[in-house]
């Protein structure tokens, strides 16, 4: 098949359960793999990293003319997006909120154990929906204040939201970005209607922590708070859900490593760092050049659509020895798990807590459990890759 079809074969759905060899195939044909499309696929890790630091590489739709609502700070680029990004972070992490991550291990520890109540020999769970989904979002309710009683109308704007985002070159997007921009404007309004109730009569939560800040310089506006608490909550959870199913999997069809894991608990960092490579939550990045960028002797011109295959850079072999073999004692691990640059994932510390207490509570109950289906029925979206549901015999 012609490399100019990757883009397209990455994205059909049937590829889901395994993209790698397409990835190999696109590392083959590059660094730089035109499309029939007009974009350019990029998926070998020295490239991928380099454009991840660059300042010409642009989030923002609209520096390809696209007319859109001003976006959310992941879209943004610098200084905007350092400004946006700053004040978000300031409720969350370091060094205005250090102890916030940290002080969620024990919330996170104790939902883990509530949700594996029901997980009892001879019985068939779903990892996704009885454990994997529930504990992140969660937890992410928990840090913005939204009444668990409301996730359910959140995860349906959330979906939509990510159906709008997807990359799919094969089919017109006017009505996912219809649908997602509706959905956009009555999360927003929901979420500024939750945070104006706590304007006054602040809880221990982050959008009391937005609506109250004392200093009117860093203060968010009323629809930067909105983007900023739709951006959390999904990220917040989606990519945890998927970083927690692709390690029950990975580990299942690993059984030396769960067993290594097992007998040396200690390790499991070093598995959740090796997972974020191996199988990472997030498979594709787009970046838009605002100027003409020169890649390995390639010139990409202004405007382009550059898609960076996160996935494929995590199994380059220029970069990781033997980089197709799950190792978590694998040295100088720096993947691309999180992305990089300035739009690092800064949830990042939080969903090393998340998935190393999840995935470590669950060690006693995998020793004697089996996959019903390998593979498993994936989601749809090829960025955010990850089983939909995870079937497996206690």
């Amino acid at each position: 098949m012609d490399s100019d079809t990757l883009l397209a074969r990455i994205t059909d759905y049937g590829s889901r359960p395994n993209p790698y060899p397409l990835y190999a195939e696109l590392r083959e044909a590059g660094p730089v793999v035109r499309q029939a499309d007009g974009s350019c696929l990029i998926g070998t890790y020295h490239e991928i990293a380099a454009l991840l630091h660059d300042p010409r590489m642009s989030t923002d739709p609209r520096s390809r003319g696209e007319t859109t609502r001003k976006p959310p700070f992941l879209r943004l680029d610098d200084p905007e997006h350092h400004r946006l990004r700053t004040l978000a972070m300031r409720p969350f992490g370091p060094p205005h909120s250090p102890a916030r991550v940290d002080a969620m291990r024990g919330e996170v520890a104790r939902l883990t154990e509530e949700l594996l109540g029901p997980f009892q020999a001879g019985r068939q769970v779903d990892i996704v929906d009885d454990f994997a989904y529930p504990l992140p979002v969660t937890v992410i309710c928990r840090l913005l204040g939204v009444p668990r009683q409301d996730e359910p109308q959140l995860q349906e704007w959330s979906n939509t939201l990510v159906a709008a985002a997807d990359v799919r070159p094969d089919e017109d997007p006017t009505e996912r970005v219809r649908a997602g921009e509706q959905a956009q404007i009555q999360m927003g309004g929901y979420l500024i209607d939750l945070a104006e109730q706590r304007r006054g009569h602040p809880t221990d939560d982050m959008l009391s922590a937005y609506v109250n800040e004392p200093d009117p310089a860093l203060r968010l506006t009323q629809e930067e708070l909105a983007q900023t608490a739709i951006l959390l909550f999904i990220a917040g959870h989606e990519t945890t859900v998927n970083l927690i199913t692709n390690g029950v999997l990975t580990l299942l069809r690993h059984p030396e490593q769960l067993d290594h894991l097992r007998r040396e608990p200690d390790l499991l960092p070093r598995v959740v760092e090796e997972l974020l490579r191996y199988e990472p939550p997030v498979h594709i990045r787009e970046r838009i050049p605002h100027a003409d960028i020169d890649v390995t002797g390639t010139t990409i011109p202004q405007g382009t659509s550059v898609v960076l295959v996160l996935a494929s850079g995590n199994r380059d072999p220029m970069r990781f020895h033997e980089p197709d073999r799950f190792d978590p004692t694998r040295p100088d691990n720096e993947h691309l798990g999180f992305g990089g640059g300035i739009h690092l994932c800064f949830g990042g510390p939080l969903a090393r807590i998340e998935a190393q207490s999840a995935l470590g509570a669950l060690i006693p109950y995998l020793d004697t459990a089996r996959l019903v289906q390998d593979p498993p029925p994936y989601r749809q979206n090829a960025m955010l890759r990850g089983p939909r549901h995870l079937a497996v015999h206690l």
